[in-house]
């Protein structure tokens, strides 16, 4: 269910190479959240860092709700940049597993296995 890498890349390094990679695949970065800052502000003693990108691409974000708009509540695509004892990461929960656990329509699991196989080649070219 999850794509995880791991990188030689410091992790703001990863961060801006994820982002390049997005928008260079056709996707948008919607929103970052830097769960890490986030946590540290509120007082949380959290050492790691975490920023979690969403993703979208509006296409194929529209044959998704046209199909199901209850599906809305599983997008936009997530895509995690962050460190677990001292090595940097890329991950994100596969796109066409995730939706085969939410509907069992098939145009929607063609759908996500497109999405994910752009999402698996964007986490390799930041890699």
């Amino acid at each position: 269910m999850y794509y995880i890498v791991e990188t030689n890349k410091a992790f703001g390094q990863a961060a801006d190479d994820l982002d390049a990679a997005v928008k260079r695949n056709g996707f948008g970065v919607l929103h970052i959240h830097d769960l890490g800052n986030t946590l540290r502000s509120k007082g949380m003693p959290f050492t790691e860092e975490c920023r979690i990108f969403e993703v979208c691409n509006p296409v194929q974000a529209a044959k998704v709700l046209s199909t199901d708009m209850r599906l809305n509540m599983a997008l936009p695509c997530r895509i995690s940049v962050f460190t677990e004892n001292g090595a940097t990461r890329i991950g994100v929960i596969k796109p066409a597993a995730m939706l085969a656990s939410l509907s069992d329509e098939p145009a929607l699991a063609q759908i996500a296995q497109q999405v994910e196989e752009k999402i698996i080649q964007m986490v390799e070219e930041a890699k």
